[in-house]
């Protein structure tokens, strides 16, 4: 688990643990809520701090992630975009969240773009990381209505919601063997 800020979506996967086992909270944060969350659950917890050089922050996450032996990195609110590296070591192995219906709203500013925008739906995206930022196959969205008079609080804390809905559910199915990425093609097979 890679996680920058609060730990919301870091602490939803840690309640829902049982087909899966976080091995690993790596924060770019020192002191970050998501490293007290995890070391609250007796969870191992590392830093790797933004040196100012992807190449070498790359190389250091992915070296951490290995060394604790973890077969997918998730990332729960990570704000650091990881080199061509990531994805060479861990193919089809890296997961995000998004809280848009993307391609719709890529980016950090996604609940003001919608807001923005004027959308009446927007939602949530888990996705396979590919080389490009809020992109690569996707495996599961949920919409999330705009209600009238929404600020941004008020639809992120909705989004947010169904964030701590889906992500375990998708990491349980990854644990599971029912979600397969085939030539780009997400497959989900329920059991």
């Amino acid at each position: 688990m890679l996680a920058s800020g609060s730990g919301s979506n870091l602490q939803a996967l840690i309640d829902d643990q049982g087909e899966y086992r976080i091995a690993l909270v790596l924060s770019d944060k020192p002191g970050s809520r998501a490293l007290e969350r995890a070391e609250q659950a007796g969870l191992p917890t590392a830093v790797v701090a933004w040196p100012g050089e992807r190449g070498v922050f790359t190389t250091a996450i992915c070296d951490a992630v290995a060394a604790a032996g973890a077969e997918l990195m998730v990332l729960a609110g990570f704000m650091r975009i990881l080199g061509r590296e990531a994805i060479d070591r861990f193919p089809d192995r890296i997961l995000n969240i998004h809280p848009s219906l993307l391609p719709a709203f890529p980016g950090a500013h996604a609940v003001e773009s919608a807001l923005e925008h004027g959308v009446k739906v927007t939602g949530v995206t888990v996705h396979f990381v590919d080389e490009e930022v809020d992109h690569g196959p996707i495996i599961a969205q949920v919409p999330v209505p705009v209600a009238a008079g929404d600020d941004r609080d008020s639809l992120h804390a909705r989004l947010q919601a169904e964030e701590h809905r889906i992500y375990p559910a998708v990491v349980a199915g990854l644990a599971r063997g029912e979600i397969t990425l085939e030539e780009r093609t997400v497959r989900w097979r329920k059991t």
